[in-house]
């Protein structure tokens, strides 16, 4: 009897996954393959953040607030450079589905060489006018907030060109599909981050200078073990540091198509983020260590959709290459509707245990109630709106629609998300809340226009290879 009712489960999962996720281009399990690693991945890099934010609260609520403001600024950067490798991930994944594998090597090379010069252009401007970003971003913010922030902020920047390259090499492997290498060198980098922080943090209590330690040896761990595993262990991408170091303007043209545009929406987007943030910091600090625990916590609720954002590239990118648009719309709504049931299944299992996680972070009691209204807010609309507002535009930018969505993207962060917190948090007095709320109405404007363009043609006319 158990029997029967297990093999009737199996045979239905097969169907339901043979309708929804396999085409002509590619089969289920093909994209399981994808994105079982990538899930893992982040289900432990979500996991590990949460841990590393409850671990440094124990240096109290100032060190919590600079390092939730410094990574707001973090995020801004790292994104920068992630827009460029999600450029070099496209181009690799069409030319993967058009078989050719020579100008997939070439792409893979030429990616990681635009993200190492980048990332070293920036870390030094920074690290050169990092008091004055500081202060402009944070002057409100209480001296010992301030001390600290300059601190991870120093700290940070070193780290820019290790992530960097971490970053490319992640981004060509997403692209040729070799998710389960992706999932092994974030875990040497990740592991190796959250030891140290143990060690550093909770054994010998050095609060923010040592979370810089950890943070910086654990990304030149992940840059060595990258760099290692495509010149000794990878054999479809061939890459070659000669490779490297050759300029290709003809592929860095068609790499910076789409990572230009995602580089300069998640400049100003994360900016906007970065603006909000300067609302949160005039609202105190206790504002600050709400916002910090609802963004740790709201992106635990996120793992099996961010996972699915990053597999939809690859995914959408091989049909488009391959020239198979049904497949292109059709695995693109099925991630969107997966994405949405994710939430579902994650909001379910945080939801009861939400006290317990909150007191992780050992909270001042008067700021739990706000904690407890936001969470259960984000939890609500996430799958409602989320899938809509973010992973939609993956796929599109996967086709190399990526003006449309850089354009979008940004007209929407900053003409609700930012006008309508300001007015809603600071104009009107709802305070933190209030700037939540308007990130939530972002995601209803935003999401519709994504799917307005979805229905269309122009998303997948333009010819990148």
């Amino acid at each position: 009897m158990l029997n029967q009712l297990i093999n009737k489960v199996k045979n239905k999962s097969v169907f339901w996954l043979n309708k929804y996720f396999t085409g002509d281009s590619i089969d289920y399990k093909q994209i399981v393959a994808i994105i079982l690693p990538l899930l893992v991945d982040q289900a432990f890099i979500i996991l590990m953040s949460l841990l590393n934010t409850a671990m440094i609260s124990s240096a109290g609520v100032a060190a919590v607030s600079a390092v939730s403001m410094v990574d707001s600024f973090n995020i801004f950067i790292l994104n920068v450079f992630i827009a460029v490798a999600t450029g070099g991930t496209v181009i690799v994944a069409q030319y993967k589905g058009s078989g050719n594998e020579k100008m997939m090597s070439n792409a893979a090379a030429q990616t990681i060489s635009a993200v190492a010069v980048l990332s070293v252009v920036i870390s030094l401007a920074v690290v050169i006018f990092h008091t004055p970003t500081l202060n402009l971003l944070f002057g409100h913010a209480e001296a010992d907030v301030f001390q600290n922030a300059k601190i991870f902020l120093i700290g940070s920047c070193i780290s820019y060109p290790f992530i960097a390259l971490f970053q490319a090499v992640s981004g060509v492997l997403r692209g040729a599909a070799e998710t389960k290498a992706c999932l092994r060198l974030s875990l040497i980098m990740n592991m190796t981050y959250l030891l140290l922080n143990i060690l550093l943090i909770s054994v010998m209590q050095m609060g923010v200078l040592g979370l810089v330690i950890s943070v910086n040896l654990a990304r030149v761990l992940g840059a060595v073990t990258s760099i290692i595993y495509l010149l000794k262990y990878n054999h479809s991408l061939r890459f070659k540091l000669k490779n490297a170091l050759r300029i290709n303007f003809g592929i860095i043209k068609k790499i910076m198509f789409i990572g230009l545009p995602f580089a300069a929406e998640q400049m100003f987007f994360n900016g906007g983020k970065l603006l909000t943030q300067t609302f949160i910091v005039q609202l105190g600090t206790l504002a600050l260590t709400v916002n910090a625990i609802c963004g740790s916590i709201t992106l635990v609720l996120q793992i099996g959709a961010n996972a699915l954002s990053l597999s939809v590239v690859t995914v959408v990118g091989q049909c488009i290459g391959s020239k198979n648009i049904k497949d292109a719309r059709k695995f693109a709504k099925s991630f969107m509707g997966l994405s949405s049931l994710s939430f579902i299944v994650l909001a379910v299992l945080m939801l009861p245990v939400l006290p317990l996680v909150v007191r992780m972070f050992s909270p001042p009691e008067e700021i739990i109630p706000t904690i407890y209204i936001i969470i259960l807010m984000t939890a609500i609309a996430n799958p409602i709106l989320w899938s809509f507002s973010f992973l939609m535009p993956s796929a599109l930018r996967a086709a190399g629609d990526s003006n449309f969505t850089s354009i979008t993207s940004l007209l929407t962060m900053w003409l609700f998300r930012v006008v309508f917190g300001y007015v809603l948090g600071i104009t009107f007095g709802f305070g933190i809340i209030g700037v939540w709320v308007a990130m939530i109405a972002e995601w209803v404007v935003r999401g519709s226009i994504f799917m307005w363009r979805f229905r269309g043609e122009k998303w997948y006319k333009h010819k990148l290879i």
